[in-house]
């Protein structure tokens, strides 16, 4: 007979349904095994909450390296015309190499789910199998398709057994709010663990030919043949990839596990409009205008669904938010700067790394620069990605000692919203 105790101090036996006592209920959660099923007590308040613990951490980068000299034979020449920004930009950003499931043609070598799905096959082996993951949650920026749900596809590559799967959208918090559903998922008790997984396939979103009628358009009007440095700007910014953990509700047994505490995500959306954006235009108010609204040939010569960045919103914006997110959050979860053994924090240029670290420091949160882990300049801006892949580097390292504490920041200017974890080494 199968039972187990309550932090309530209650016995649940098994076969029961349910049981309901002194205002305690536990419901019987199958574990989608053959094995005896859960009992999960439910009673508002009660402190039977399991932890989560990333077990495992891999990433998938496609092909190999791009230098910043060869960018253009893999996006190609807009117009037949090198770019005037990319120089300017790739100056600023301090990225040397990054990568593309692109070949020099331009074609594609690996799909966005193709490429989530390569990363999360590295966290199996056979002490834990496909059949074993009980949730797969996917965040990204650039899914595929519209539908079906990018989360879908990514388990459709996989395959597997049937399981409950999340797709998470947005820009750069994507990975993190995929994240966030597979970490509650574990601790409420939902499932034993999650696949969680943070991907993009930008490069092709960035392709010349996307921008092919808009610059034939500019050249009718006779004026200067490139396209808005809005657009532009993001062409020699972002890179492909991605990065999966395995969280489990037990740490690993022989090896180091990061301990979830928490994961905080803020938008502040109510008080700055939209920064970058894809698949809209702005109106002079500062509003969207959604490409349903915009007329199918004037899609094209817009480049509508090309994406698209306010520089100097973002510049206005993406460190004062910054900086209150974090002490906001800090006073929220009760944490000290001090303590910060590690901290990843997503940055989506190395221009802003000085700016960031003299911004908190003005606010009395100085976090010395020997603690931060970054890995921007060789990989590049993976989007949703990146945190993933900073933190399968530094967790595959060896540098890691149980008791250490990781803060993970992920800033996403789309509509300025902010994600931040706080881990244990175990």
């Amino acid at each position: 007979m199968h039972s187990e105790l309550c932090a309530c101090c209650h016995n649940v036996e098994d076969g029961q349904k349910g049981k309901q006592d002194a205002q305690i209920i536990f419901w019987k959660v199958p574990n989608n095994s053959e094995s005896s099923a859960r009992y999960v007590c439910v009673f508002y308040g009660c402190n039977k909450m399991t932890e989560a613990y990333i077990t495992r951490i891999s990433s998938f980068l496609p092909n190999e390296p791009v230098s910043t000299d060869d960018m253009e034979d893999y996006l190609g020449l807009i117009n037949g015309q090198p770019s005037k920004t990319r120089k300017i930009v790739l100056r600023n950003n301090g990225i040397k190499t990054r990568y593309y499931a692109l070949d020099k043609s331009g074609n594609s070598t690996h799909s966005n789910a193709e490429i989530a799905a390569s990363s999360i096959r590295k966290l199996f082996d056979d002490n834990f199998r496909v059949s074993d993951m009980e949730l797969l949650s996917c965040g990204t920026s650039s899914p595929d398709q519209l539908l079906p749900s990018h989360a879908t596809m990514v388990h459709g590559k996989l395959g597997g057994r049937p399981i409950e799967t999340m797709a998470a959208g947005g820009a750069c918090n994507a990975g993190m709010s995929a994240l966030k559903y597979g970490y509650l998922s574990v601790i409420s008790g939902d499932t034993n663990n999650a696949v969680c997984v943070g991907s993009e396939k930008l490069s092709s979103w960035l392709s010349a030919k996307n921008f092919e009628e808009e610059a034939n358009k500019i050249n009718a009007l006779n004026k200067k043949p490139f396209i808005a440095f809005e657009k532009d700007f993001l062409r020699w910014m972002l890179s492909d990839g991605a990065g999966s953990v395995l969280i489990e509700n037990k740490p690993a047994e022989g090896r180091i596990s990061l301990k979830i505490e928490w994961i905080a995500i803020r938008s502040y959306a109510n008080e700055v409009e939209t920064c970058m954006y894809a698949g809209a235009e702005k109106d002079n108010g500062g509003e969207l205008i959604p490409w349903r609204d915009v007329d199918s040939h004037e899609r094209k010569n817009r480049s509508v669904f090309s994406l698209k960045q306010d520089i100097k919103l973002l510049e206005e914006n993406i460190l004062k938010y910054g900086v209150r997110s974090l002490a906001e959050i800090k006073d929220e979860y009760d944490f000290r700067i001090e303590e910060i053994d590690y901290f990843l924090v997503h940055l989506s240029s190395m221009f802003f790394k000085d700016k960031t670290m003299d911004a908190f420091s003005r606010k009395g949160m100085h976090i010395p620069i020997e603690k931060w882990f970054l890995n921007l300049p060789a990989v590049g801006n993976i989007g949703s990605a990146s945190v993933y892949v900073m933190l399968e580097e530094l967790f595959n390292s060896g540098v890691l000692r149980k008791g250490q504490k990781i803060l993970l920041m992920v800033p996403e200017s789309a509509r300025f919203s902010y994600a931040l974890s706080w881990l244990t080494v175990t």
